[in-house]
């Protein structure tokens, strides 16, 4: 095999084999300890389609929450790698266009105004609110003299962070009981979400997919600067404008799943940037494989660090996440 699709083959056997690993982990390890032939028992009982063993059971809830932790990881961070192209800002996330505010903000108005309580409902507010703060912040940015460039997307979607995030504090500070709701959503997990959640999104998250893993060459164009892109025969505004809203549908879907997961967005593409290089197409691919392994482990890891409780998904990324963050700054700084 010649050595330049070596290269190219063995990172990705790597990661696949990775992603293999944390979703028998991820089914494995938990807060009960299960032997592997209790986890091999309990993976047959549910081929049969029985569920009344106990480790039957066990292993059903953590089929559950693997699959929409990949689902969330996968959709996170292919996410965020398409936003830092988008708006060649390498702090990017799924927040900078508003998508996490405008998520909370629809959820909190739906317990406050509609009772609602249950995670499904949660799924579809979050949907909403995000998709609608989407599609404001494209509409503000499109208004602005220059159209929807990287600067006035990321400022619209920082306008409107800041107003949602204010009425959402001023919201719970009014109603107790919906702050009590509200905050099990907020932190992010993966916990108690059924599979079937996931067919609720699924339409939008692989249209989403579609157009983000294609968006490759349109995000190597945009890091050449407008003038390089309209050379190279782009409609500048029409392809970021569809990159954005797969961007912002993969986001939405994800915050409906598991509720905001931070830094994954943020740290995932830029560890895929440091094997792969600037090549957005093979950023694109390592992060679809790198998002998955990192919610997968980060969730797994919160189960058994003080058991009998579980600490969130959304904490533990952030706890693992920041310290992550410095790193990959100072190690920018330094090259």
């Amino acid at each position: 095999m010649p050595a330049g699709r070596r290269r190219t083959w063995e990172p990705l056997a790597v990661g696949l084999g990775a992603v293999v690993l944390a979703v028998a982990i991820s089914v494995a390890v938990g807060s009960r300890t299960l032997g592997p032939g209790e986890v091999l028992s309990g993976v047959e009982a549910l081929l049969r389609g029985g569920t009344t063993d106990p480790a039957a059971a066990v292993v059903a809830a953590r089929v559950d929450r693997t699959v929409v932790g990949a689902v969330v990881g996968l959709a996170v961070a292919l996410s965020g790698a398409a936003m830092q192209g988008l708006t060649r800002n390498p702090l990017a996330d799924p927040g900078i266009l508003g998508v996490n505010a405008g998520a909370a903000l629809g959820v909190v108005l739906g317990i406050q105004l509609l009772g609602v309580g249950s995670a499904a409902a949660f799924g579809w507010l979050a949907l909403g609110g995000g998709v609608v703060a989407a599609v404001v912040v494209y509409a503000v940015s499109a208004a602005a003299p220059g159209g929807p460039a990287p600067l006035t997307m990321a400022l619209a979607g920082a306008a409107l962070t800041a107003g949602a995030v204010s009425v959402v504090a001023g919201l719970l500070i009014s109603d107790r009981s919906a702050l009590d709701t509200f905050r099990f959503w907020q932190v992010g997990s993966v916990a108690g979400r059924p599979v079937g959640l996931v067919l609720d999104v699924l339409p939008l998250l692989v249209v989403s997919l579609l157009v983000v893993a294609l968006s490759g060459p349109v995000l190597n164009a945009t890091a050449l600067g407008d003038d390089l892109e309209r050379a190279l025969g782009q409609r500048v505004h029409l392809a970021r404008g569809v990159v954005a809203l797969g961007a912002v549908g993969l986001a939405a879907g994800a915050v409906a799943l598991a509720g905001p997961v931070g830094f994954v967005g943020l740290v995932v593409p830029h560890l895929v940037r440091l094997v792969t290089g600037p090549d957005y197409r093979r950023i694109l691919l390592g992060s679809a494989i790198v998002g998955p392994v990192l919610v997968l482990l980060t969730d797994t890891l919160g189960r058994i660090v003080m058991p009998p409780s579980e600490i969130q998904v959304g904490l533990m990324t952030a706890v693992l996440g920041a310290p992550g963050l410095i790193w990959l700054v100072r190690r920018t700084a330094v090259r």
